[in-house]
């Protein structure tokens, strides 16, 4: 499993090469990974349907207990042979559906850099997708996961000039993130909980309590978020901003699976907790029926599939979430069946929307008969969508109602079922109305509308370029044909999540029964509800859903709150920001001190009545810092403090740090006052909000509250001070007696060398800007600074240095 993943990294890598000029041939190369995947399956398959999964672990981080852990058992292999296997027919897909061709060229025709780079995004993104499916880990699924949505980012957002296409991209990404976070804390209380961080030792010994509710709640939240579960189901439409490839694979036949996944393996020990099964009904339910209804309103047969790709995964997550053996049965056949058509359907329209120039159903008429091997594909692919004999989507349809009949669930059974069965009625209507309007020769009614393009104008496509949706339409016809063995090999895959549904089972003539019944009633409605809305449509587009529209108020609501927000936080104003820092910090250390061991005993507060002088001395000169008005006094005040603080070093014995602190301030003293020159003689009058007292009693409130902590927490201390270690290995391993240079160069020479870049990327930067601004200032013929009475920076509130802020 490992080699299979970095093959995919280096076929990503060598297709995303700066300067790559092969176009559409980097297809060839970004099939090489997936199509090695899925010979590579075929030969383990029969070991690993046997009961024997393979497991994978590669140490990343052992300090850490970073692992990455893979295992693939039968519903991993199931998962991985659809991603690998739909993977390859895409990528040879994209050699005919990215060429150009006449006078007519194709709506996604794009440079030979812009191809090369999306045949590297989706390499990449099939390595994502199949590490995904075969995690066992947490954290090795949380990665995968959130890989598959960069990914999944970078590929809607392809055409970055297109302002749909980034705000496509940019809702998917928002909503699948935020569901990401989501599910990291559910992972990590359900790792807490449980003591174990892999699926197969959670799904083995389940937990249970609160804590593991919440962080089911939180799971299926992430799962919802990422394979499009109402309320979070709006930006799947959105992202077909992306090429017709990309739409098939991502978002038809495998990342919004990921949410499916993780329901299914956790849905078998967990279905009976909490809100989990009520939760999958109604959004599952509500994706069902919200996505149907779209369905049969959309002029563009991409959006109309994109909203039934809603549907057909609401009744996904149904089944495989409730979580009885029979269900759970039921939603791997139908998962396996919808990977098939709706991929197919895609690639179908595909092909439509290259050599006729649209995919406007307003405009599509008579090509049936102009492209009738297409035709028969989608005809084909369409039959097993509305669950249609002798197809695999009616079997596996058909094991889902009636796995549905008699769950020994409750009420939620039932309700399951009636939301299948009408939910399937629109998939019927909206199938007819789609298929029906690409390869018809009906046209929606209205003379508004676009006007119908001319059927022998459309291009013939090549036998290679149907071949890949015909591949997997014929084998949604096969799979129905040979539904027994399918069946049986499907239930050793179901077998592996829940060993009860390995008794599963698919029959193309089950004989008459209720779910057949209930089956046809769909096929009869569903018609008749393609008529009414055929004879009943206008013709234009509809209005941008709910969901998006309230997506978009809380969006640009939260940029507006944001602005606000900056506005009065980020005032500019030195003496506020001063004040934020200053109490955040009395109020930490305050709460700190108070809640640790107590009182602090045994404290030598002196050693000589020389200490309390010069610290005494030391605090007033920082006191009568704050009371300055004039900058050279205020600057000296600061220094005389800085040299009491070295004369209290000295006393305790630290000459070392009396000498460094003396230098230092030294220094400082010496910049301030070269600055000082350039600038007025007086500090501003403070603002009004900040008196002398406010001030005042800020600073000494900074004062005793880091005294105070540094005295708790020294006397907090339960094992040996570092410091004895530092003076021990001082002088044999760095050869030098001053400890604390030793320790600044050697043991800490690291955090020392990032502390002399970052001053030296500033003081770089402050020397550029002081040379702009001179440059500046004899272009316009300034004068020079320092001409106002105001800071250097133009502000008008910045008052006197704090007793705490000169003390640091």
């Amino acid at each position: 499993m490992i080699p299979l993943l970095l093959l995919h990294l280096l076929a990503a890598a060598a297709c995303l090469l700066p300067g790559t000029r092969a176009g559409r041939r980097t297809f060839a190369v970004a099939a090489v990974p997936p199509a090695a995947t899925f010979l590579w399956l075929l030969t383990v398959a029969g070991g690993v349907l046997d009961g024997t999964p393979l497991v994978a672990d590669v140490t990343w981080v052992p300090q850490l207990g970073l692992t990455l852990q893979f295992r693939m058992d039968g519903f991993g292999l199931l998962m991985a042979l659809l991603v690998s296997g739909i993977g390859t027919l895409v990528m040879a897909y994209s050699l005919s559906y990215f060429r150009p061709h006449g006078d007519h060229p194709p709506r996604d025709d794009r440079a030979p850099d812009e191809t090369a780079r999306l045949a590297g995004l989706l390499v990449a993104f099939a390595g994502a997708m199949l590490g995904l499916v075969l995690s066992d880990g947490f954290f090795t699924l949380f990665l995968f996961w959130e890989l598959t949505s960069v990914t999944s980012y970078l590929l809607i957002g392809i055409d970055d000039r297109a302002a749909a296409a980034r705000a496509a991209a940019q809702r998917a990404f928002l909503v699948t993130g935020a569901g990401g976070l989501a599910l990291l804390g559910g992972l990590v209380l359900l790792g807490q909980r449980s003591g174990t961080t892999t699926l197969s030792g959670l799904v083995a010994d389940p937990p249970s309590g609160t804590l593991v509710t919440v962080a089911l709640v939180l799971v299926l939240t992430g799962a919802f978020a990422k394979s499009a579960q109402f309320p979070l189901h709006f930006w799947l439409p959105g992202a077909m901003a992306a090429p017709t490839p990309v739409s098939a694979y991502l978002h038809s036949a495998t990342m919004v699976k990921a949410g499916i996944v993780l329901v299914a393996r956790l849905a078998p020990v967990f279905a009976d907790v909490g809100p989990w099964r009520a939760l999958v009904v109604v959004c599952g339910g509500a994706s069902l029926l919200v996505g149907g209804a779209r369905a049969l309103r959309e002029q563009d047969a991409k959006l109309a599939l994109a909203h039934g790709t809603v549907s057909q995964l609401g009744l996904i997550m149904i089944l495989v979430g409730l979580g009885t053996p029979a269900t759970t049965y039921a939603g791997v056949a139908v998962l396996t069946a919808h990977a098939l058509f709706k991929a197919s359907l895609f690639l179908t329209i595909g092909v439509v929307d290259h050599e006729a120039g649209t995919r406007d159903l307003r405009r599509l008429r008579g090509l049936g008969r102009r492209l009738p091997v297409l035709a028969a594909v989608g005809l084909t692919a369409g039959a097993s969508m509305a669950a249609v004999p002798p197809t695999l989507g009616f079997v596996a349809k058909e094991s889902g109602i009636a796995a549905l009949e008699d769950t020994g669930i409750g009420m939620l059974g039932p309700a399951a079922l009636v939301l299948v069965v009408v939910g399937s009625v629109l998939t019927v209507a909206y199938t007819l109305r789609t298929v029906g309007g690409l390869f018809g020769r009906d046209v929606p009614a209205g003379d508004d509308g676009p006007a119908p393009i001319d059927p022998a104008a459309v291009h013939r496509p090549s036998a290679a370029f149907v071949a890949a949706p015909a591949l997997l339409a014929a084998l949604s016809l096969a799979g129905g044909l040979a539904a027994a063995p399918v069946g049986a090999w499907l239930a050793e895959v179901a077998g592996s999540l829940t060993p009860a549904a390995a008794e599963g089972y698919l029959t193309l003539w089950p004989g008459l029964h209720l779910a057949l019944g209930l089956s046809a009633a769909a096929w009869v409605l569903g018609a008749a509800l393609a008529e009414v809305v055929r004879r009943r449509e206008r013709g234009d587009e509809p209005a941008p859903t709910v969901a998006i529209r309230a997506y978009a108020a809380g969006y640009d609501g939260l940029l507006r709150g944001s602005r606000r927000l900056t506005a009065v936080t980020q005032s500019g104003s030195l003496p506020a920001y001063l004040t934020v820092v200053l109490t955040t910090l009395v109020i930490a250390l305050g709460a700190a001190w108070l809640r640790g061991t107590g009182p602090v005993d045994d404290v030598p507060w002196a050693e000589s009545w020389l200490q309390v002088l010069a610290a005494v001395v030391t605090g007033g000169l920082a006191l009568a810092m704050v009371r300055a008005r004039r900058r050279f006094t205020a600057a000296l005040l600061l220094g005389g403090s800085g040299y009491g603080l070295a004369l209290v070093f000295l006393l305790h014995g630290a000459p070392d740090l009396a000498i460094t602190q003396f230098l230092i301030d030294t220094l400082s003293i010496v910049l301030f006052l070269l600055v000082m020159a350039r600038l007025p003689d007086r500090f501003r009058a403070p603002p009004s909000w900040v008196p002398d007292g406010l001030r005042l009693g800020l600073a000494v409130l900074v004062g005793v509250a880091v005294a105070g902590f540094s005295l708790a927490a020294s006397a907090a201390r339960t094992e040996p001070s570092v410091g004895d270690e530092y003076v021990l290995r001082s002088e044999p391993e760095a050869g030098g007696r001053n400890v604390v240079n030793v320790t600044i160069v050697d043991f800490r020479g690291f955090d020392t060398l990032g502390e002399i870049t970052v001053l030296g990327v500033a003081a770089v930067g402050v020397v550029n800007l002081v040379t702009a601004a001179r440059r500046r200032q004899r272009r316009d013929g300034a004068t020079g600074p320092g001409t106002g009475d105001g800071d250097a920076g133009g502000r008008t509130d910045a008052g006197a240095p704090t007793a705490a802020g000169g003390a640091s």
